[in-house]
């Protein structure tokens, strides 16, 4: 993997950050984006400290152009990219009664859009170069709807058909591989954002598990990545062993 280049975004944080520490570890040059400056300053001297390579850009993935930016300013950087992880998101359940507009509206913004406007910004230097890997994160509520993630499923499944749509188009000539990984409980700041204290109350009353650890997701992802370029893996359903 040495020489190669992966742009993460939601990189401050969670599996984001965990998966740029991985990935630089193997050999990987990353370009981390998030909004967070503070968080990207620390993880790339983290990254450094270690003997990796990493540079940041402030960017909002719900900006076409912030991504479009991103994208050139990694290319600007280390003369191209082989990876884009789409993993930007959020997820403040709620139950669809309690009208949360705005947290509706967004989601949809950042775990939809965002990962529409990852793709676009390197999907033409990918083909260009004739060869890349486009890594969306999806959920296992992109497969199952439970009371309260009507909402956030509808996003994560539409990241599922969205990547799986983008795999069918891809010409097999040009080389580029298209990833969705499903994450199920997942010990993060994702729970941070949800409002409805219905939701919270559920949670804290709900069945106990040892939640999966960034570093779990970070090390699939790290699967797919270097797998031979005549292998697509298509999709990693990925969850606690205790969970339904």
């Amino acid at each position: 993997m040495m020489g190669k280049t992966a742009i993460i975004t939601g990189a401050s944080s969670g599996i984001g950050q965990a998966a740029a520490k991985e990935l630089a570890g193997r050999g990987f040059s990353v370009m981390l984006a998030a909004r967070r400056e503070e968080r990207l300053v620390e993880l790339k001297k983290e990254i450094e400290s270690a003997g990796g390579q990493a540079a940041y850009k402030v960017t909002d993935v719900t900006s076409a152009e912030e991504m479009k930016a991103l994208a050139e300013a990694a290319i600007e950087q280390f003369g191209q990219i082989d990876v884009m992880l789409n993993n930007a998101g959020l997820m403040p359940l709620s139950f669809m009664n309690k009208l949360k507009i705005d947290e509706w509206d967004r989601m949809v913004d950042v775990n939809i859009k965002g990962v529409l406007y990852g793709i676009a910004a390197v999907l033409p230097h990918m083909e260009e170069r004739g060869e890349g890997h486009i890594i969306n994160i999806s959920s296992v509520a992109g497969h199952d709807v439970t009371p309260g993630s009507a909402i956030y499923s509808g996003t994560k499944f539409a990241v599922r058909a969205i990547t799986e749509g983008l795999r069918q188009e891809l010409d097999p000539a040009k080389n580029i591989r298209a990833t969705i990984v499903s994450p199920g409980a997942v010990t993060t700041e994702l729970t941070e954002t949800i409002t409805d204290e219905d939701i919270l109350s559920a949670f804290s009353n709900g069945p106990s598990m040892e939640f999966l650890q960034a570093e779990d997701i970070a090390r699939a992802i790290a699967y797919a990545v270097e797998q031979p370029t005549h292998v697509d893996v298509n999709e990693i359903l990925i969850r606690p062993r205790q969970q339904k």
